[in-house]
C-alpha cells in the first residue's frame, strides 16, 4: 500500500498520519527511525508520544527490540482508518454513565440510510442490501 493511501486512513492528526505512512512502508521501526524517516524539524519525545498514542489506540503493535520498542501496523492499512474510528467510539461509550441513554440517542440521530445499515450489521453481520 502506498503512504498516500494510509495517510487518507485516519481523518485529523497530521503527524499521525505522516508516522503512519512511515510504518506502511515495510518493516517495523523504533521512534527513532521513524524520525529520521520523517526528517528534520521534530523531537524525539513527539515522535514518541505520537507512537505511543497510535498504540493505544490500537493502530499499532509494538515489540521489544534491544531497549526500545519497534512498531508496526496493527493490521490491514485499508481498514486502519475504520478500526481507529471504531476503538475512540468504544471508548467514549464506555466513558458515559448511561450506556442505553447514549446508544438510544445515537440511534435516534441516525439518518434513515444508516439506521438500515446498523439494522443490517446487528441482525446478521452484513449491512443491508444496496449498501
Amino acid at each position: 500500500m502506498s503512504r498516500s493511501m494510509v495517510s487518507t486512513t485516519v481523518g485529523r492528526g497530521g503527524l499521525e498520519q505522516r508516522v503512519l505512512a512511515c510504518l506502511a512502508a515495510g518493516r517495523p521501526l523504533t521512534a527513532g527511525e521513524v524520525l529520521a524517516d520523517l526528517g528534520g524539524g521534530l523531537a524525539y519525545t513527539t515522535v514518541m508520544t505520537t507512537l505511543s498514542r497510535l498504540h493505544s489506540k490500537g493502530a499499532l503493535t509494538r515489540e521489544l527490540t534491544g531497549r526500545a520498542y519497534a512498531y508496526a501496523l496493527s493490521g490491514d492499512p485499508a481498514v486502519l482508518g475504520l478500526t481507529v474510528t471504531a476503538r475512540r467510539m468504544r471508548r467514549l461509550l464506555e466513558a458515559g454513565g448511561d450506556r442505553a441513554g447514549v446508544l438510544a440517542r445515537f440511534v435516534a440521530d441516525l439518518s434513515p440510510e444508516d439506521e438500515q445499515l446498523l439494522a443490517g450489521l446487528l441482525s446478521n453481520g452484513e449491512p443491508a442490501p444496496g449498501r
